[in-house]
């Protein structure tokens, strides 16, 4: 019977069919859900509504904003920082777009078989010309402290054992600390001076550094409680008279260690 009168039930007609089908029967059947077309604002739509009120709002304050930027960029630093979507590098340094050359991966990673990474440093030092890398972490980084916990993720668990390695690199150090929030903010803070010497170990910044003296390399913390952002100390110079040996290229190698890093004061 119910599929008899499917057939009598028109297919132009602007109903969704369940609720057609349920308006023909008695009883109970009336009871059936109808489905209703929702109308709704998808999120893409909405970031591209963001950018036009965005694209507004600059050229009401700057007519030349984007015909500036069409022209080229000049940006004085390389910003290395996390994925994590509350850190966003401009709007925690407060520079203007342009400024900033950027590279974004899980924790903050330099690690020499990841392409991606080592070609943003290359580009930004031997073609941008960049005087500044910055090498910037967050407390609370969910990477470290998967790190840290051992947690089993995937795929990622590879690339954090990079994070492991500089847990063991620090294990007498770490496991003294009691508390697990200090604990896992200190390992955020080693874990970045460990990224700023390994962009020390790329053959093309210590090419720079040989002719130019440039990049300086500077690790930075952000605390997301607070939106603070912080200089970490970093003895690149003692790093480098103790390592230059296993580390440097011969190119590093032509000049002392000394002369080759500049103090990171500003």
């Amino acid at each position: 019977m119910i599929r008899s009168m499917t057939n009598l039930i028109p297919r132009s007609a602007h109903l969704p069919r369940v609720a057609t089908l349920a308006s023909s029967l008695p009883g109970r059947a009336q009871r059936l859900p109808v489905r209703r077309e929702r109308r709704y604002v998808h999120s893409v739509d909405r970031i591209l509504e963001k950018n036009k009120e965005w694209r507004s709002r600059v050229l009401q304050e700057d007519p030349e904003f984007f015909a500036r930027l069409a022209k080229g960029q000049s940006p004085e630093f390389l910003f290395i920082g996390c994925s994590d979507s509350r850190v966003s590098a401009e709007l925690l340094t407060g520079v203007d777009v342009g400024e900033l050359f950027v590279h974004r991966n899980i924790a903050n990673m330099v690690v020499n078989t990841d392409i991606s990474c080592l070609s943003v440093i290359q580009f930004a030092v031997q073609v941008l010309k960049v005087k500044h890398i910055i090498v910037c972490g967050h407390y609370d980084c969910g990477g470290v402290r998967s790190a840290l916990e051992n947690h089993e993720l995937g795929v990622i668990d590879n690339w954090l054992r990079n994070i492991q390695d500089v847990y063991r690199l620090h294990k007498d150090e770490l496991d003294s600390i009691e508390d697990k929030d200090q604990r896992l903010r200190r390992l955020v803070e080693k874990n970045i001076t460990e990224q700023v010497l390994n962009v020390y170990k790329t053959p093309f910044v210590q090419e720079a550094r040989r002719d130019t003296g440039f990049p300086h390399v500077h690790a930075l913390v952000y605390d997301l409680k607070n939106g603070a952002l912080e200089r970490l100390d970093v003895d690149v110079k003692g790093y480098l008279r103790k390592y230059s040996n296993i580390y440097a290229g011969a190119s590093w190698k032509s000049k002392k260690p000394e002369e080759a890093a500049p103090s990171q004061k500003k």
